[in-house]
Protein backbone atom coordinates (compact mmCIF):
# COMPACT_ATOMS: atom_id res chain seq x y z
CA UNK A 1 0.00 0.00 0.00
CA UNK A 2 1.22 3.71 -0.49
CA UNK A 3 1.95 5.71 1.95
CA UNK A 4 -1.59 8.01 -0.02
CA UNK A 5 -3.67 5.51 0.81
CA UNK A 6 -2.05 4.71 4.42
CA UNK A 7 -3.10 8.40 5.23
CA UNK A 8 -6.57 8.55 3.41
CA UNK A 9 -7.95 5.52 5.41
CA UNK A 10 -6.53 6.48 8.20
CA UNK A 11 -8.19 10.59 7.67
CA UNK A 12 -11.20 8.97 7.16
CA UNK A 13 -11.35 6.31 10.20
CA UNK A 14 -10.39 9.30 12.11
CA UNK A 15 -13.34 11.38 10.87
CA UNK A 16 -15.70 8.36 11.41
CA UNK A 17 -14.81 8.14 14.68
CA UNK A 18 -14.83 11.96 15.84
CA UNK A 19 -18.49 12.00 13.98
CA UNK A 20 -19.84 8.89 16.00
CA UNK A 21 -18.50 10.05 18.98
CA UNK A 22 -20.26 14.01 18.67
CA UNK A 23 -23.16 11.62 17.51
CA UNK A 24 -23.02 9.77 21.47
CA UNK A 25 -21.86 13.09 23.01
CA UNK A 26 -25.52 14.59 22.00
CA UNK A 27 -28.08 11.77 22.78
CA UNK A 28 -28.40 12.75 26.52
CA UNK A 29 -29.39 16.37 25.65
CA UNK A 30 -31.94 15.05 23.23
CA UNK A 31 -33.60 12.66 26.51
CA UNK A 32 -32.94 15.26 28.51
CA UNK A 33 -34.68 18.02 26.38
CA UNK A 34 -37.65 15.59 26.25
CA UNK A 35 -37.81 15.10 30.02
CA UNK A 36 -37.96 18.59 30.70
CA UNK A 37 -41.35 18.71 28.45
CA UNK A 38 -42.87 16.11 30.67
CA UNK A 39 -43.88 15.89 35.06
CA UNK A 40 -44.49 13.57 37.40
CA UNK A 41 -48.59 13.14 37.69
CA UNK A 42 -50.12 11.06 40.80
CA UNK A 43 -53.24 9.36 40.47
CA UNK A 44 -53.59 9.22 36.44
CA UNK A 45 -52.48 6.13 35.84
CA UNK A 46 -54.18 2.64 35.31
CA UNK A 47 -53.83 -0.65 36.89
CA UNK A 48 -50.05 -2.11 35.83
CA UNK A 49 -49.80 1.30 33.85
CA UNK A 50 -47.90 3.73 36.08
CA UNK A 51 -44.12 4.70 35.18
CA UNK A 52 -42.64 4.23 38.97
CA UNK A 53 -43.83 4.61 42.48
CA UNK A 54 -46.12 2.75 43.41
CA UNK A 55 -45.74 2.43 47.45
CA UNK A 56 -44.82 -0.06 50.04
CA UNK A 57 -43.98 -3.32 48.47
CA UNK A 58 -43.56 -2.29 44.89
CA UNK A 59 -41.09 -2.01 42.51
CA UNK A 60 -41.43 0.61 40.00
CA UNK A 61 -43.09 0.97 36.69
CA UNK A 62 -45.90 -1.38 36.26
CA UNK A 63 -46.66 -1.92 39.88
CA UNK A 64 -49.99 -0.05 40.80
CA UNK A 65 -52.46 -2.23 42.05
CA UNK A 66 -55.65 -0.45 41.00
CA UNK A 67 -56.43 2.89 38.49
CA UNK A 68 -55.91 6.28 39.69
CA UNK A 69 -53.69 4.81 42.60
CA UNK A 70 -52.34 7.74 44.26
CA UNK A 71 -49.28 6.93 45.66
CA UNK A 72 -48.72 5.98 41.66
CA UNK A 73 -47.03 8.05 38.68
CA UNK A 74 -47.02 8.41 34.94
CA UNK A 75 -45.24 11.29 32.91
CA UNK A 76 -47.56 13.61 30.90
CA UNK A 77 -47.26 16.55 28.90
CA UNK A 78 -45.54 20.07 31.36
CA UNK A 79 -48.71 21.74 32.47
CA UNK A 80 -51.36 18.92 32.37
CA UNK A 81 -51.42 16.67 34.96
CA UNK A 82 -53.91 18.99 37.38
CA UNK A 83 -56.00 19.01 33.99
CA UNK A 84 -56.05 15.41 34.08
CA UNK A 85 -59.17 13.44 35.72
CA UNK A 86 -58.31 11.22 38.64
CA UNK A 87 -61.52 9.56 39.84
CA UNK A 88 -59.42 9.05 42.92
CA UNK A 89 -58.06 12.60 44.05
CA UNK A 90 -59.76 14.80 46.73
CA UNK A 91 -59.89 17.48 43.48
CA UNK A 92 -60.80 15.05 40.84
CA UNK A 93 -57.75 16.11 38.73
CA UNK A 94 -54.03 14.24 38.76
CA UNK A 95 -51.40 16.01 41.38
CA UNK A 96 -48.07 16.81 41.38
CA UNK A 97 -47.26 14.96 44.59
CA UNK A 98 -48.48 11.70 45.90
CA UNK A 99 -52.56 11.66 47.63
CA UNK A 100 -54.65 9.02 49.80
CA UNK A 101 -57.41 7.95 47.42
CA UNK A 102 -60.98 9.48 48.31
CA UNK A 103 -63.67 7.06 49.27
CA UNK A 104 -66.05 6.29 46.83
Amino acid sequence: MSAITTKSISAASLALAMGAALSLAAAPATAQDRMADKEKCFGVALKGKNDCKAGAGTTCAGTSKVDYQGNAWSLVPKGSCEKTASPSSPTGHGQLAEFKEKKA
